[in-house]
Order: structure tokens, then C-alpha cells, then sequence
């Protein structure tokens, strides 16, 4: 079965709103493709898409073995990770399956929890088992249940949080040096050449509060690397 027709139920997607401002209109979820890495399978509605098409709500941007980066019309920016599924929608994403880096002010989705940013840097991840993981990069993400019985957890920069597949938490974690590397060594960050909007603000953070990564240059996005990393990098791991 095609990863278009895996598809679950939008409206039973968590929101991402952006907290204390204004409302996000359909247009800034619209999506440009910037840059396809490792091959050509990025993937618009099972079609092979190429750099600058554009998608839409409600289509469906995937991965195989490839990773691409998307801009969204709202000026956020989206590191989609391989074997991801993302689906455009009038207000926000959803991360189906896999992993995106998300830099800027970026509504998003998964299947049990509304989460309220501000612009920040942040890794959202879902596992095969249905599980969360949010890893806040820098910035702060409020996050509650999508049902409203459980009390908002507010995620601050230097935290990852972990929820059930039906959005219970179940441990909220610092970040320590060790986990940022394997971060910015990995594949959100490794090969690209697009910026990121956000990466002035994550670099002054990190300068800031945990001195001595190696961390991305401004403007650009690549991560400076010792001839021993590998070409195509394994899937981030938060530990």
C-alpha cells in the first residue's frame, strides 16, 4: 500500500498554533520543495517531486531513502528525515510517520496532542509504536492532550518530551551536549545547503548555553565536518 493511502484521519490531528499571535491562514501551508538529498524519492502524493514544486492542503509530502528540505509560504522552513510522511492541511501539518526539523513559526500536527510555539528550532518524531518525541532545540512548545483532560506541558529550549501513542506523558527530559551533537552531526542538519530562518537564533542559544558543539555556520546551514563522518548519515537518535 502507497504511504498516500496509509494516510490516517486528518481531524483527528493535534495543532500546532503559534501562541499569542495572530491566526494562521490556509496559505502558509502551502509548501515549496528547496532541496532533495540522497536520491529522488521525495515525493508529492506518491508522484516524484523536484525542487521548487509546489504542494498544497490537502496533498501528501513523503520520503524513501531520500531527506529534503520544504519552505512553507508562512516563511518557516521543514527538514523532512527519511521514511517520513507529512500531510498539508489548512492550518497545520501532520507528521504521520518519520521526522521533521521544523525553524521558524510552523503550525504542525501528530494523532494526540496540540502543541502552541512561538518561532523556535525544534525536532518533532513518530515512532512505529505511535509514540512522540519532541526534542526543543531552542524556543519553548506548550504542549496538551488533543481530548483537553490533561494538563499543558510546557517543553523549554534544552528539553525533549515523550508522550504515548495516545498523548500521555511519559518522561520530560533535559538535553544534555552529547544529545545536541548527534542532532547537528545528523541527517536534519548534515549536506544541506538551504538556510534555515531560525539558525541565528539556534546558534546564539547553544553559543549561549552549551558552549563548545560544533554547531551550524550563519548564513548557511552545513554543519563543519571531520573527514571521518559518513556521506549519508544514520537516522537522528535523541539517545
Amino acid at each position: 500500500m502507497s504511504f498516500f493511502r496509509q494516510m490516517v484521519v486528518f481531524s483527528s490531528c493535534l495543532t500546532i498554533s503559534l501562541a499569542g499571535t495572530a491566526p494562521v491562514f490556509a496559505d502558509s501551508q502551502k509548501a515549496t520543495i528547496q532541496e532533495i538529498l540522497d536520491g529522488d524519492e521525495l515525493f508529492i502524493d506518491d508522484q516524484k517531486a523536484k525542487v521548487k514544486e509546489k504542494a498544497q492542503p490537502p496533498q501528501v509530502i513523503s520520503t524513501g531513502l531520500s531527506r529534503g528540505q520544504i519552505a512553507f509560504s508562512g516563511g518557516a522552513v521543514g527538514r523532512i528525515n527519511r521514511q517520513s510522511l507529512v500531510k498539508l492541511g489548512s492550518s497545520c501539518f501532520l507528521l504521520n510517520k518519520g521526522q521533521i526539523l521544523i525553524s521558524g513559526r510552523q503550525d504542525g500536527c501528530t494523532a494526540s496532542s496540540r502543541l502552541s510555539v512561538r518561532g523556535t528550532n525544534y525536532v518533532l518524531k513518530i515512532s512505529d509504536d505511535g509514540s512522540t518525541d519532541l526534542a526543543v532545540l531552542e524556543g519553548s512548545v506548550e504542549v496538551s492532550d488533543n481530548s483537553g483532560e490533561q494538563e499543558a506541558v510546557t517543553v523549554e529550549a534544552g528539553q525533549r518530551l515523550r508522550l504515548s501513542p495516545a498523548g500521555v506523558v511519559i518522561g520530560l527530559l533535559q538535553l544534555a551536549a552529547g544529545d545536541y551533537q548527534r542532532i547537528l552531526d545528523g541527517p536534519l542538519f548534515v549536506g544541506y545547503t538551504a538556510t534555515l530562518p531560525g539558525l541565528a537564533d539556534l546558534r546564539r542559544y547553544l553559543n549561549l548555553n552549551v558552549p563548545g558543539l560544533r554547531i551550524p555556520s550563519v548564513p548557511g546551514s552545513q554543519i563543519r565536518m571531520t573527514p571521518s563522518l559518513p556521506s549519508v548519515p544514520s537516522p537522528v537518535r535523541f539517545f
